[in-house]
């Protein structure tokens, strides 16, 4: 009799790689380093070795599948390198060109804001660098696309390269009080994820 499928958010930390098998020979951090996963577990989307927070994880392909090939929403608390302005705020709000794959690509217009102040987030395995070396700020950036790195680019684009990147929602599938490398198991997970 077969088994019902299985659904897990994580906190992803930072320097792992958003699957479970190497690509290459070289010792990496992996998923399945956090938890023992059920046979089939897969990711949802990625996150970069140098990205940390929330993570989808599930058993079912076509939900996977599903969940890609949607408009989903997925925030992200981003620390810039200075003090951003309302112009390249602006800039991100609107679209701006980055490059994907050796070509131009004008990202989709977004949500894109200042945090009022630095968000309650788990601290970082890496330092990030020393306040001597000037200000940073924290944006809020809702996507509904995902190109590869396409937030760090974006943020460079505008003359604020991103110095730390933590997704925070998906969907309606919060990071709430997860600490690092925490895993949660989902229920209504189809019903959480629509905007």
């Amino acid at each position: 009799m077969p088994t019902s499928n299985q659904h897990f958010k994580i906190f992803k930390p930072y320097g792992f790689l958003s699957q479970f098998l190497p690509e290459t020979r070289k010792k990496k951090h992996l998923l399945g380093e956090l938890f023992n996963f059920p046979e089939k577990t897969m990711a949802i989307g990625r996150l970069d070795h140098d990205s940390e927070g929330l993570l989808l994880l599930t058993t079912d392909g076509m939900m996977s599948h599903k969940i890609r090939s949607k408009g989903i929403e997925k925030e992200y608390y981003v620390q810039v390198d200075g003090a951003i302005t309302a112009e390249a705020l602006s800039l991100l709000q609107n679209g701006i060109e980055i490059g994907i794959n050796g070509t131009k690509y004008l990202t989709l217009p977004c949500k894109a804001f200042k945090l009022d102040s630095e968000p309650q987030l788990p601290t970082r395995g890496q330092k990030i660098r020393d306040q001597r070396h000037g200000p940073t700020s924290w944006v809020s950036i809702t996507l509904c696309e995902g190109k590869k790195r396409q937030i760090r680019k974006m943020t460079a684009a505008v003359g604020f390269p991103t110095l730390r990147l933590v997704r925070v929602r998906i969907g309606k599938i919060h990071i709430d009080n997860m600490m690092t490398g925490d895993v949660v198991a989902l229920t209504n997970f189809d019903a959480a994820l629509t905007c």
